[in-house]
């Protein structure tokens, strides 16, 4: 079947498969807002679904294949393939109704926008893009975004502009990004993940290439210098170039490095050799001096000025799931955190070092069976920062079980190292243990790209509930 453009069926019914995700759930909400009739399924409800329903797209638990009945397009995403057959997307074939794959889709909504940027890199998209989109809708460029998170700032995970600014991150899995046409592109980083795609490195470096020669001679490519591998590619692209680095050669260059009391970072900025001035974020982390880079490189050659680049750097105060306070009780701090791999989870640690403590106890969720085998030396060394560490069962996501790792192999690892180590299987073990554990000064911190979330959440309730059930019995 001739693969077919949104365009062609405009006003037409688009049916999701796997709306709630949070890439399916923008575009979900793009197509409504821009006039198509908008419906979708997932195997569980979520705030997502409950939040689209309340737009007024209808939504079905479950896959069946009456679902797609009445589609003039069905889309998709490459988590529903590798999970074998799906009965929505066999009816489609069976009506000839034509089906799409999700990037497929944001490519070509990204057609419609010149000014279109993507932002790439194995870690920090989010954050990159958060801190680039406040600055755009503070430049007053009406931006259309879509940012893999939640940032209340825009008030979800999409905003929906009318100028030709158009701002997205850019997934290397399944080479998503390879659908895109973006007139920048954004490289925070290329490092070793989604090993049950690429191969090794090299096929990850050529991808993230492959995407950097999309974009046009007159654009631009924006990279970390610091990364080897970023700083090799921005050397084999045909477009024009611009680099960043901490304290490094490169056309902007952070320096003078000042935490505050919370691990907040605040430096003085130099482009190609001239004073930029200090710049101060409103998150922690080294990591995040980065993302602030990168935002500022990109907004600069947008031709925003150095004051509204400042004020929207300064404005960001986090997205949802990224060093995310979720309660302090009696000295206790909460934080959540969506890192799930081996240099995400150092970065966040490292930021933490910064933040008041007595101990840091880091509860880790993995995330696949495939990443925790591939990257199993990563994982072991990647918690010298914390004081305590737990292991929560590794959560499958995509994959089945076929027993070849467990949370305990990472768990014994660790131990050998010398670290204080536990194997907690449930949220509820990670409750009953840190509830009873923690003192005043303790920071926990829940890390992972699953719903360790919850183990945060459940454990802010619990002690807040010993706190009330304690202030009664001593009335």
């Amino acid at each position: 079947m001739k693969q077919i453009h949104i365009k062609d069926i405009k006003n037409g019914r688009v049916h999701f498969i796997g709306i709630g995700g949070i890439s399916m759930s923008g575009l979900a909400e793009f197509l409504l807002t821009n006039g198509y009739t908008v419906t979708g399924s997932d195997v569980m409800d979520s705030y997502i679904i409950q939040d689209l329903r309340n737009k007024g797209i209808e939504i079905e638990i479950g896959h069946k294949a009456s679902n797609v009945v009445g589609a003039d397009l069905v889309v998709y995403t490459s988590a529903i393939i590798t999970h074998g057959e799906n009965p929505e997307i066999e009816e489609a074939k069976r009506r000839n109704i034509p089906i799409m794959n999700r990037a497929v889709l944001m490519g070509q909504i990204m057609q419609g926008f010149p000014n279109a940027i993507g932002v790439a890199g194995t870690h920090g998209k989010t954050t990159a893009t958060s801190m680039l989109s406040l600055i755009m809708i503070q430049a007053k460029l009406d931006p259309t975004v879509f940012v893999g998170g939640k940032l209340d700032d825009i008030g979800g995970n999409v905003r929906i502009g009318k100028s030709p600014y158009f701002l997205v991150e850019a997934c290397e899995f399944s080479g998503s990004f390879l659908e895109m046409s973006p007139y920048m592109a954004v490289i925070l980083n290329i490092d070793n993940d989604h090993l049950d795609y690429f191969k090794n490195i090299d096929e990850i470096y050529k991808s993230f290439l492959t995407f950097a020669k999309l974009v046009p001679n007159r654009g631009y490519v924006i990279g970390c210098a610091d990364d080897p591998l970023v700083n090799r590619l921005l050397n084999e692209v045909n477009s024009r170039t611009i680099s960043f680095s901490i304290e490094g050669n490169a056309d902007w260059v952070a320096y003078d490095i000042k935490y505050d009391d919370l691990g907040r970072p605040s430096f003085r900025a130099r482009y190609k050799g001239q004073d930029m001035g200090r710049f101060e974020l409103n998150v922690p982390g080294r990591h995040n001096i980065y993302n602030a880079l990168a935002a500022i490189a990109t907004a600069w050659a947008s031709g925003i000025s150095q004051e509204v680049i400042k004020n929207g750097i300064a404005s960001y105060k986090g997205t949802h799931r990224r060093f995310e306070i979720k309660g302090q009780v009696e000295g206790v701090t909460v934080i959540d955190d969506y890192g799930h791999h081996p240099t995400e989870i150092k970065a966040t640690l490292q930021a933490a070092q910064n933040y008041p403590h007595e101990r840091l106890w880091c509860v880790f969720q993995p995330y696949t069976f495939s990443r925790t085998k591939l990257l199993f030396d990563d994982f072991v060394n990647s918690f010298e920062g914390a004081d305590e560490v737990i292991i929560t069962d590794i959560m499958g996501g995509r994959e089945q079980d076929t027993g070849e790792i467990h949370a305990l192999d990472l768990v014994n690892a660790i131990k050998e190292t010398g670290k204080s180590c536990r194997y907690l299987p449930t949220f509820d073990d990670v409750v009953d243990f840190l509830s009873a554990e923690t003192k005043t000064g303790d920071v926990v911190i829940t890390t992972g790209c699953g719903n360790v979330y919850l183990a945060a959440e459940m454990l802010v309730q619990r002690m807040e509930e010993m706190l009330v059930a304690a202030s009664c019995e001593n009335k």
